[in-house]
């Protein structure tokens, strides 16, 4: 089981990519019981804004878009979608650096992964209470 990074029509690279792959399977092991098998692909904003039309049928800009592919007793299998223009715009909006919102996005499709979810306000509310809480670790993780 592995995490990977990919670029589907940007030039970038992924701030201590290493680190967040390890992170990433510890804490999604740690919350679920499982192994991840996650690709993450980074693009443009009218990449995920095909993507978002073609399979969910909305027709405007997300950050993130996450699709769990295969689930067993002992793994999960998903991709994650994150339009690297709406990071920078979300960094620009919430006064944090890149590399911050960048993390918190990405956190943010793996938690939907381990059931998290966001469409009430008390969802969203619990959603953002364990992105800062997997960013305070992670910082920990790394330090």
């Amino acid at each position: 089981m592995a995490v990977r990074f990919h670029k589907a029509d940007v030039s970038f690279r992924v701030p201590q990519s290493k680190a967040i792959k390890s992170f990433l399977q510890q804490q999604f092991s740690s919350a679920t019981g499982k192994m991840l098998d996650l690709d993450c692909i980074f693009c443009s904003d009218e990449y995920l804004l095909n993507v978002n039309r073609t399979f969910l049928q909305h027709d405007y800009y997300t950050d993130i878009i996450t699709f769990p592919l295969d689930e067993t007793e002992k793994k999960t299998v998903a991709e994650i979608y994150i339009s690297i223009d709406r990071v920078k715009e979300n960094a620009t909006t919430e006064k944090v650096t890149f590399e911050n919102e960048l993390h918190r996005v990405i956190f943010h499709g793996v938690l939907h992964l381990c059931g998290f979810k966001d469409k009430t306000k008390a969802e969203s509310k619990m959603m953002r209470q364990m992105e800062n809480r997997w960013l305070a670790e992670f910082t920990k993780f790394v330090a």
